[in-house]
């Protein structure tokens, strides 16, 4: 009974987010739709910004767990960690264009840390490099790829995620190598 109702809960909170920006939904809101009481919501979560913090980690969970899978580029592995982003555009925007937009942020650099890290391994082929230093790429290339998926995200995701990545890897897959030998010299 318990994950029926805080599965109703999430359910209410997708699709109000479907019609309305997060800083105009309000738990009265909520509990309305999914036809519980303000107790019962408060019994599973402390406020909505508790409630979208648990969707966003059952999902960061569902794409590392999905992460196992064999993927011949790290795009295709990116873009299926980020199936929910694709899935819900309307809500992602919604969420962007709130007060709360931090919690967006650090889905997706935790959605992307791991699957960069693996990138920037398999990238150092024989080298002996430190896994310091591959984490400091990975982080570069974090960086630079949230900031493209925010900026999608803020014109309104009207070109294909697809392109934005595929022509990201191009420059990551391009330097990364040239990086870590010149990394070796220090």
């Amino acid at each position: 009974m318990a994950q029926f109702t805080k599965q109703a809960i999430i359910n209410s909170f997708l699709k109000l987010l479907e019609e309305t920006p997060l800083d105009k939904i309000t738990v009265k809101d909520i509990v309305e739709d999914c036809g519980i009481n303000r107790n019962t919501f408060y019994y599973y979560y402390h406020d909505i910004y508790a409630l979208l913090e648990e969707l966003f980690s059952d999902e960061i969970r569902r794409a590392m767990e999905e992460e196992h899978e064999d993927y011949e580029t790290w795009q295709q592995g990116f873009l299926e960690s980020l199936r929910f982003v694709r899935e819900n555009k309307k809500i992602i925007e919604h969420i962007y264009h709130s007060i709360s937009r931090e919690q967006l942020e650090q889905y997706l650099y935790d959605v992307t840390d791991d699957i960069l890290v693996q990138f920037v391994r398999t990238q150092t082929g024989e080298l002996a490099v430190r896994e310091e230093t591959i984490r400091f790429v990975a982080s570069i290339y974090k960086f630079a790829l949230v900031g493209m998926i925010l900026e999608w995200i803020r014109d309104g995701m009207k070109s294909e995620l697809l392109e934005i990545i595929d022509r990201v890897g191009y420059l990551f897959e391009g330097v990364t190598r040239q990086i870590l030998e010149k990394s070796l010299d220090k």
